[in-house]
């Protein structure tokens, strides 16, 4: 049934994009895994709105949300072989692609907020975009995703030794695998849409994400304790297929980018509301939160430094984003 959905969203996409070309407007189509309240999906219908705005109605954004055309790494692979022009991926899911993104698995990457932005907004951060490109991944821009930080359900965590023993849900990432074994913790990758049920029954103890998915995923019912140790930040990607890429020409190319770089700074902006509503709304439900000493949690977690210092290519990118003033 669901892959029967999926054909019939794909021949959608298919008629919708040929409806474009016959009027001689150029459609891209976009599509992603998250909410319509989400603040990257409010900041693609600003980009739709600039977008045909500065093209003269020349080009249009054809949105899709909520997995109506699948899970992140298939809507990835929807755009390798052409079907999807753009998409929205983590950097968790995009590393497969990219390697370089890896590096922003290594926790306290960042000195701090305006750091991430700044190495994001550089040429480092322009670097590990065009890593995809040899997999026929163009990276364009990136979405604000906040700071990833411990909850739990049990037990308050107030340093790393708190941590041990805890059985916490990672992503299917080697580095936040090794941070999580390295802090003393137990990392048990587990599906996001499986992890309420997941807690409620006890096969994890807890979990890292930022305080919006926290929030809107609801896990603050289960888990009463958030920790803002903000070990690592990682980053949404805007990702556009090479095969649409190179069908633009050079003036549609400006037009889009220059709509995606207007978006960027339209959802840091809500981002930012939305963090701070997020950590009223929990609080306000009964969860605790704890502002620890991130000292204590940085000097635990040398080894995965250590893990990367016979990659060049990420030993070499851990140096130049530290480096950056």
């Amino acid at each position: 049934m669901i892959k029967n959905l999926k054909v019939f969203s794909l021949l959608l996409v298919v008629l919708l994009s040929s409806c474009g070309e016959m009027s001689n407007t150029r459609v891209i189509k976009i599509a992603h895994g998250l909410d319509t309240k989400h603040s990257v999906h409010q900041a693609m219908v600003e980009m739709g709105k600039d977008l045909e705005k500065r093209s003269g109605g020349k080009m249009k954004l054809q949105i899709y949300p909520s997995q109506q055309l699948g899970t992140e790494r298939e809507c990835l692979e929807l755009l390798q072989i052409g079907s999807l022009d753009m998409t929205k991926v983590s950097v968790g899911v995009m590393e497969n692609f990219a390697p370089k993104m890896k590096v922003f698995g290594v926790p306290f990457l960042f000195r701090d907020r305006q750091h991430s932005f700044d190495v994001l907004d550089s040429y480092i951060g322009k670097e590990i975009l065009d890593d995809g490109e040899k997999y026929w991944l163009k990276g364009m821009a990136y979405y604000d995703a906040g700071s990833r930080s411990f909850y739990t359900k049990d037990r308050a965590v107030h340093t790393p030794e708190d941590l041990k023993g805890l059985k916490l849900r990672v992503m299917e990432s080697v580095t936040a695998i090794d941070m999580v074994k390295s802090l003393g913790g137990s990392p048990t990758p587990i599906s996001w849409g499986e992890l309420y049920t997941s807690l409620q029954q006890g096969v994890v103890d807890g979990a890292e994400n930022n305080p919006p998915s926290f929030y809107l995923s609801r896990h603050y019912e289960v888990c009463k304790f958030y920790t803002l140790d903000e070990h690592t930040v990682l980053p949404d990607v805007l990702v556009i297929g090479t095969s649409t890429w190179n069908k633009l020409s050079k003036q549609e190319r400006e037009w889009l980018q220059a709509s995606v770089d207007k978006s960027v700074t339209f959802q840091r902006k809500l981002w930012a509301e939305a963090e701070a509503e997020a950590l009223a709304e929990v609080e306000k439900a009964g969860v605790e939160i704890i502002r620890p000493d991130k000292t204590l949690f940085k000097e635990r977690v040398q080894s995965v430094y250590d893990g990367y210092k016979d990659n060049p290519v990420i030993n070499k990118l851990i140096q130049d984003i530290q480096q950056l003033k």
